[in-house]
């Protein structure tokens, strides 16, 4: 504790300075120097104020599966981790280093989806639309502090157990900018809430938030399904009282998940890596190692959607080792209010025509 104080402390000058330049360039953009440029087609852009773990990937793949379902729909991420540069169109046989891992889960998850990656929203929009006239929605990824884009529509993502209001500037916290910020969003979702979430939870983080007037609200949680193979997604394995669970993982915040694990299984350790992060051949065998000393009879690797597309680059490695690498999937749900959102998208859509 006094650790983390004294760290606070020495790095408030830096958080203060950090600010000072987010502030600027907001107030750049606000005054008209910096431009701001707006498209034919709904952007819809789904985004955070701190530095991940709220749960991005998740709600853009629910938002895409819904809106598939009616029209042609394209997402455009930064493509966070890759090796290229520019504006690339991501197709499922992509290289993890070259795409990126999120749009590559995308890509996987839904195969009809156009999903495309650029360090440019600016740029990477046209081209989309140049390379695809049909599109009728762009979902942005993490794309709250792009601030050259005026998306039509600015869906905000706060984490539960981490609320901005509680949290700082970086580097002493892990606010990208200034909690007012907020009030830019048309929509908040509180995502990642307990299952057992009851009306007073929900008001005292509403009284924490402080909604501005007519900007709507949700709260939304995950749901986890059965592992699937990492290899043969028809092969499924449960976790039960039985099953000893080794985790590893590379994800921005993995408590939530480990909280579900530790409840369904007889036993679980972690072995966890920075976001983003690109497993070795020597990370792979001491994941091996350490499998092996655990003395269990029925035991299995967990890992998550995202790492799953980086492991597959030790493929050959893996499958000749015989470890079983399950994967567990995940979905969003909202509580109370899912209909509504629903209606809510139809109707921003509908007005965007009009």
């Amino acid at each position: 504790m006094i650790q983390r104080i004294l760290f606070r402390i020495l790095m408030s000058p830096l958080a203060l300075l950090y600010g000072l330049g987010v502030a600027c360039r907001n107030f750049l953009y606000k005054i008209g120097i910096l431009k701001e440029i707006s498209f034919q087609v709904p952007v819809i852009s789904i985004g955070n104020l701190t530095v991940g773990g709220a749960g991005k990937s998740p709600h853009i793949e629910w938002l895409a599966g819904f809106l598939m379902q009616y029209l042609e729909v394209a997402t455009l991420s930064r493509g966070y981790g890759r090796s290229t540069r520019g504006f690339l169109e991501v197709n499922g046989y992509n290289r993890v280093n070259d795409v990126g891992d999120e749009p590559l889960q995308f890509k996987r998850k839904y195969p009809s989806l156009g999903v495309f990656v650029s360090e440019s929203r600016v740029l990477g929009i046209p081209q989309i639309l140049n390379i695809n006239y049909h599109i009728q929605v762009i979902l942005l990824d993490d794309a709250f502090q792009h601030r050259a884009v005026i998306p039509y529509w600015n869906i905000l993502l706060i984490e539960y157990s981490s609320l901005f209001t509680d949290d700082y500037l970086l580097p002493v916290g892990r606010l990208r900018e200034w909690k007012s910020a907020y009030k830019r969003a048309d929509t908040l979702i509180i995502t990642k809430c307990p299952d057992d979430l009851i009306d007073s939870d929900r008001e005292t983080a509403l009284d924490k938030v402080k909604p501005k007037p007519g900007q709507e609200i949700f709260f939304t949680k995950y749901e986890y399904g059965r592992p699937y193979h990492l290899f043969f997604r028809a092969v499924t394995h449960a976790i039960n009282e039985k099953v000893h669970v080794l985790v590893v993982c590379a994800i921005a915040n993995s408590s939530y998940m480990m909280q579900y694990v530790e409840n369904q299984a007889a036993s679980v350790k972690l072995i966890e890596y920075e976001d983003h992060h690109l497993f070795t051949r020597y990370e792979i065998a001491q994941l091996k190692k350490q499998f092996d000393q655990i003395e269990a009879g029925r035991k299995i690797i967990l890992t998550t959607e995202k790492d799953a597309v980086r492991l597959e680059r030790h493929l050959a490695y893996l499958e000749e080792q015989n470890m079983p690498i399950f994967v567990l999937p995940v979905h969003v749900s909202f509580y109370d209010a899912e209909d509504q959102f629903r209606e809510l998208v139809k109707v921003k859509l509908l007005d965007f025509k009009s």
